[in-house]
């Protein structure tokens, strides 16, 4: 099963710049978008719909702002919109594919780099999630946890750690909670379970000339249950062609 992760930075722009021409090429099972930043009413065009997949959006309340997206080529048996929680299910930050055991989740999470307001916001979603993540960890599910999840866990993760340590996305709180989530929640890192190379990155500032000399941070994940951290096959982060200022995340699962 092949699992793709991407942020579109606006469903929209990564359109235009042909990511819908892409997207048939991958022999892709699930494909999971963040940051779609339209409404439901603004992607009619058939291009939003690609053929031979089944298409679901999670738009936020707010216009032209998060969203969540999976385009699966097998009808899922359940969509799954949110996670329960009263502040920010109204963002479009979550949506789920089920298909019997095996759960599929595109997530955005909040950045915290615009404000100590929109800081604050991302701990309190990182309280909610972490209880949630509690809660489904024991329910007998298998999970694939895909999407923006804006921190990078280790100095490996990004190019210039030292001068990052105080900056969002890369606080001692921020990746104390994706320590937790590795050891102690266990879950797994799908990449680094096949991949333990430095510069391995998945976002680059548009400041500068980031991606020219490959500055940039890896905050963009697949977390699996820990049942499936030896089903992972191989990891890639394909960078041929940008359709945003982020790349897509290539992961390839042994599984039916």
């Amino acid at each position: 099963m092949r699992v793709i992760s991407l942020n579109a930075n606006g469903i929209r722009a990564a359109a235009r710049k042909g990511f819908f021409k892409w997207l048939p090429r991958q022999s892709v099972d699930v494909m999971c978008i963040q940051e779609t930043r339209a409404q439901i009413h603004q992607l009619n065009a058939a291009e939003f719909r690609p053929r031979r997949y089944h298409s679901f959006y999670e738009d936020a309340e707010k216009k032209g702002y998060s969203g969540v997206a999976l385009y699966c080529r097998r009808e899922p048996d359940e969509i799954i919109r949110g996670f329960g929680s009263a502040e920010f299910d109204a963002e479009g930050r979550y949506i789920e594919a089920r298909f019997g055991n095996l759960s599929i989740v595109s997530i955005y999470m909040p950045s915290g780099s615009s404000s100590d307001i929109r800081q604050q916001a991302k701990f309190r979603f990182l309280d909610e999630f972490g209880d949630y993540l509690d809660r489904i960890r024991r329910n007998g599910r298998l999970y694939i946890l895909c999407g923006d999840w804006n921190i990078a866990h280790k100095q490996i993760d990004l190019k210039n750690w030292r001068s990052n340590q105080k900056n969002s996305g890369f606080l001692p709180e921020e990746r104390a909670w994706m320590t937790e989530l590795f050891e102690d929640r266990e879950f797994a890192d799908a990449f680094r379970e096949v991949n333990s190379e430095p510069a391995q990155y998945t976002w680059w500032s548009n400041r500068g000339r980031s991606w020219e000399k490959n500055v940039g941070w890896r905050i963009d994940y697949q977390v699996v249950s820990s049942m499936l951290r030896n089903r992972v096959q191989s990891a890639s982060i394909y960078k041929r062609k940008r359709f945003s200022d982020h790349a897509p995340l290539i992961i390839d699962y042994e599984l039916d």
